[in-house]
């Protein structure tokens, strides 16, 4: 997908950077490589250097025309991480609207500092790749949508250096499409079973360990909780576990645990009718931890990782689980059902154990949990909770650096307290509409034994309402970069 080149000789379409602070050597080159005097065009206001303005001029050129894109980027001092993302996604977009496929960009006028060329570089291909992702159609005469096959990098810096920061960028980005991807799929087609197939090519491509529990597996196991789920469905169940072991030992494990629920009708405590449609993205989290995965299997960083999904759909059937239930969970905790559609932390519970039981020193589970966390965050921020800060930091460090912002919410004695509120069992799944998102959290927290956790709830910001500079409308593919640079970095 990317080729390196200091041949400004090429024909189509390139894409230039410009900065409001700009280097007049960079003008310079441009008049000396296209005979165009690019500051004319922005005394006229034909060319802007400011924030996310793209401007297309078409020159003559040799044996014909060439488009030169010109994007502004704004003042270099005010230029964050994230603002750079958004800023080169929106310019490959309008470039993939006037059918571009082979574009050129030159790397240098992208370039405000010498310290930031890599990671500038990584950051360009992973904005390309994210930015221009298309979801399949299931329409039958849907035309097929330009893409953009190739990108080549005009720049005198060191071509092997630069080709292995697109690469990372490429990695990155295929972990956040593969968890789109998923999440976009109906829950006629992507069920439990077929996640489990998703995984297992996974496994063959990345040479990952795998293990898929069956039912009979998770009953002999005791996985209460999970199987409890199941019940009212038709669906076989599956928890999905794979294992990337980067070191010699297997030890300093870190554990992802993804919500993988299909479809969520809310069971007995049954959504409503406009609360059913989406429901088929309640296995964000699998998503994203699968997403993450994909991104590990390229990079092969020298680190030790485990990813737990439990897999079901919640449906309702004579046999599906009920308000008042007591069910024992794989710990042996023993949980009053008092809501059947807070289902996901039953599902985590289990598969929060048994990521401890593999060895997990730490974990982080991530799910489209609570609609309390909409409420709370919106669409603009994951929330979270954790019993360990320091732990927490270096994810939420991490999310900053990949542009997923993450906002932690409080989890103390008084929160704990109220998931344990029950006079037959040892916990509750759904003690009071208070504080939702917390509780939500805190009833995960509950199933973490000494290790540091991090819980991520992604019911806001897993889904866009609208198309935006990274991406189309729909899934987001949020936390997948996060879990695999959490790893990586």
């Amino acid at each position: 997908m990317f080729m390196i080149s200091n041949n400004w000789k090429t024909e189509g379409t390139i894409l230039i950077g410009l900065f409001s602070n700009y280097d007049k050597d960079q003008i310079t080159r441009i008049k000396e490589q296209f005979n165009i005097d690019l500051e004319y065009y922005i005394r006229e206001s034909d060319v802007s250097p400011s924030y996310k303005h793209v401007e297309k001029i078409t020159i003559p050129y040799e044996k014909g025309m060439k488009r030169l894109y010109v994007l502004g980027l704004g003042t270099s001092a005010d230029m964050k991480r994230d603002h750079f993302r958004k800023a080169v996604g929106h310019a490959f977009q309008v470039m993939q609207k006037d059918g571009t496929k082979t574009p050129s960009l030159w790397l240098e006028s992208f370039i405000s500092r010498e310290g930031e060329v890599d990671d500038r570089a990584a950051m360009i291909a992973e904005s390309m790749i994210i930015s221009t992702y298309q979801l399949p159609s299931f329409k039958t005469d849907e035309e097929e949508a330009v893409t953009i096959e190739k990108l080549t990098v005009l720049t005198d810096y060191d071509e092997a250096a630069i080709l292995n920061a697109l690469e990372k960028g490429h990695a990155f980005a295929d972990g956040v499409n593969t968890a789109r991807y998923l999440v976009h799929l109906p829950a006629n087609i992507l069920t439990s079973t077929e996640m489990a197939e998703f995984a297992t090519t996974m496994a063959e491509d990345y040479d990952f360990s795998l293990d898929i529990l069956e039912k009979e597996d998770m009953e002999e196991l005791g996985m209460g909780a999970l199987l409890a789920v199941n019940q009212g469905s038709v669906e076989p169940p599956k928890m999905i576990v794979l294992k990337y072991q980067g070191l010699d030992e297997w030890k300093d494990v870190t554990a992802f645990v993804g919500k993988g629920i299909t479809y969520d009708t809310g069971g007995y405590s049954i959504k409503t009718k406009a609360g059913m449609p989406g429901m088929k993205g309640d296995m964000g989290g699998a998503a994203a931890v699968l997403g993450a995965m994909e991104t590990i299997g390229q990079m092969k960083p020298a680190r030790n990782v485990i990813a737990v999904i439990p897999s079901t759909d919640n449906m309702i059937s004579g046999a599906a689980f009920k308000p008042d239930d007591v069910i024992t969970s794989m710990s042996g905790k023993t949980i009053e059902v008092l809501n059947t559609d807070a289902e996901g932390r039953l599902a985590l519970a289990d598969g929060v154990t048994y990521a401890q039981s593999e060895g997990a020193d730490r974990v982080i589970d991530v799910a489209t949990l609570t609609g309390g966390v909409v409420t709370a965050l919106g669409s603009w921020m994951t929330g979270a909770m954790t019993n360990n800060r320091d732990f927490y930091q270096e994810v939420e460090h991490t999310g900053e650096t990949f542009g997923e912002p993450i906002w932690l919410l409080p989890y103390n004695e008084d929160y704990q307290a109220q998931v344990r509120k029950s006079s037959i069992a040892d916990l509750n799944n759904s003690p009071t509409r208070k504080a939702h998102a917390i509780m939500g959290g805190a009833f995960v927290g509950a199933f973490v034994e000494k290790v540091p956790w991090v819980h991520l709830d992604i019911a806001g910001t897993s889904i866009a309402e609208a198309s935006y500079e990274l991406g189309p409308k729909g899934p987001t593919g949020v936390m997948a970069k996060t879990l695999a640079g959490y790893i990586i970095q």
